[in-house]
């Protein structure tokens, strides 16, 4: 018998795989801040999304 959608999706987002977070914290000038405060404004997204963004997109 085939699972339906519900119950596929339920046990993807009740996996036991866990993320290992780490906080940083950062510096910025007046100026910088203000940039990325306008750039989440602009884009609806977190400060936090955006520097993981960016983060992901290193080489």
């Amino acid at each position: 018998m085939s699972d339906t959608a519900v119950e596929r999706f339920s046990r993807l987002a009740t996996s036991t795989k866990k993320r290992t977070l780490k906080r940083i914290t950062i510096n910025l000038t007046s100026d910088e801040a203000e940039n990325l405060e306008k750039y989440c404004e602009q884009t609806g997204q977190t400060a936090t999304d955006v520097i993981e963004e960016l983060i992901r997109s290193l080489p």
